[in-house]
């Protein structure tokens, strides 16, 4: 019987009751897809194809002796939390419409794709998310990009000696358009973190049963059904076993001098002073740079930070509504927009993006997030939370403003803060803060199952 992707208990993938469907689904289904692979070294290529035989050569020989399932990936990762045994590498697939369309399937073939997100392809969406034009975007992106290949590792020599035999193996009809080149960052603490310093990778929907078993789960339930990430691959052999996922790719170049010159101001024009000074960050992204969040405790600090949490109770006089975290998960509703964020941070620094160091020393450009995020629907999750959240001046509430660190588009209203923690006093409606985030360039990719990809 097909695979169950609304069942709402987390998925026991090394049980011994598994049936035959599922069990089929992971063998055939990509990494990193379900659970979050090591990548603190990562290559992006974007390539175009211009011979469908050969396109598919390329694919079937990348799919078959560089890439692993998830269930292997999955072991992987059971023995070594048990043994320490060391992982292989990561290599994951995704093909646009276009891309699809060049490796020979005809239009009404690509209309199987249910989502019209998928469909139009990241160039014709710019105004459902207020993104800049498509002229103003880095030339790789300009470009009709068919497929996206992603290496990824622990360490870098794995990525670059992957790379080069993946590269080699690229027909001379093919070309390589651009690739991007990713690098985890960490705090002190061993966090990942990004630019503008803060932990990131927090509140990630999990759909293993191992994962949810380990997060405390009193407020805040991070289990999520396979619907939020999976949906059949309609050109697979067997599409009731087979499934793949909507793959979101986004450059975004982050202007850090100007968000630490806006965090500085902040705190001038509210008055604060003394450790309270980090709140004006924090009440812009919804966390301290530690991961503390902002609706739980006043300050940073006091010993491990905890991820179960929700907003209920505060009516933003602790988390302000148009904080990042609360923008993009409001926690009490929504659960099936979150999406399975897959992220890595690109560009070098000079400098510790943690400390205090003065806004003056900190990049103002070449650096950012490779945001990549997997979903069961582009048009229902990245779109609709970029849309109607990040970029909606009303949500969560009436004159809330824009989400201060992705959203987009015209911030014409003024907006107000807590002075203090958990009071009702509100500093003087204030224009809101510049936007610091710029995309790119992007596109819209399927992650096809390995059995589509093995059987080109």
């Amino acid at each position: 019987m097909p695979v169950d992707l609304n069942n709402a208990q987390p998925l026991a993938w090394d049980s011994a009751t598994l049936d035959a469907d599922t069990k089929a689904m992971l063998d055939n289904l990509q990494p990193n897809i379900l659970r979050a692979h090591v990548r603190e070294h990562l290559s992006v290529l974007f390539v175009r194809f211009n011979d469908a035989a050969e396109g598919k050569a390329f694919l079937r020989h990348v799919a078959t002796t560089k890439m692993k399932s998830a269930r292997e990936h999955l072991q992987e990762v059971r023995d070594f939390n048990a043994k320490g045994s060391r992982g292989t590498p990561y290599v994951g697939i995704g093909i646009s419409k276009a891309g699809y369309r060049d490796l020979g399937h005809s239009v009404e073939d690509v209309r199987k794709f249910g989502d019209r997100v998928f469909r139009d392809g990241m160039k014709r969406r710019i105004a459902e998310v207020a993104d800049p034009p498509v002229e103003t975007w880095e030339r790789t992106y300009q470009r009709e990009i068919h497929a996206v290949i992603l290496i990824g590792d622990a360490e870098p020599g794995p990525v670059a000696a992957l790379r080069e035999e993946i590269l080699g193996a690229l027909p001379e009809s093919a070309r390589l358009l651009g690739e991007e080149t990713g690098q985890g960052m960490r705090n002190p603490a061993g966090d990942g973190i990004e630019h503008f310093g803060y932990v990131d990778g927090r509140s990630q929907p999990l759909f293993v049963k191992d994962e949810v078993d380990r997060e405390p789960k009193k407020h805040w339930n991070p289990a999520f059904p396979l619907s939020n990430v999976l949906v059949p691959d309609p050109f697979a052999p067997n599409p009731v076993r087979h499934h793949g996922s909507y793959l979101v790719f986004r450059k975004l170049e982050q202007n850090v001098r100007a968000f630490k010159e806006i965090e500085q101001e902040l705190a001038d024009g509210l008055g604060l002073v003394g450790a309270d000074r980090d709140r004006a960050g924090a009440m812009l992204v919804g966390r301290f740079k530690d991961g503390t969040p902002l609706t739980s405790k006043p300050e940073a600090g006091g010993g491990p930070v905890s991820n179960d949490f929700t907003f209920d109770g505060d009516d933003g006089s602790k988390c302000p509504f148009s904080g990042h975290i609360r923008k993009t998960n409001p926690r009490s509703f929504g659960r099936e927009v979150l999406m399975a964020r897959r992220g890595q941070t690109y560009g070098e620094r000079t400098d510790e993006p943690w400390d205090d160091s003065p806004p003056k020393t900190r990049p103002s450009g070449e650096v950012g997030l490779l945001f990549m995020a997997f979903n069961g629907s582009l048009l229902n999750q990245f779109e609709f939370t970029q849309q109607s959240w990040a970029d909606n001046p009303d949500f969560e509430n009436p004159a809330t403003g824009h989400d201060p660190v992705i959203g987009q588009g015209d911030r014409d209203i003024k907006v107000a803060f807590p002075k203090v923690w958990g009071k009702p006093e509100l500093s003087a409606p204030q224009a809101q803060v510049a936007q610091t985030v710029t995309m790119k360039g992007g596109e819209y990719f399927f992650a096809p199952s390995l059995a589509y990809l093995r059987n080109l």
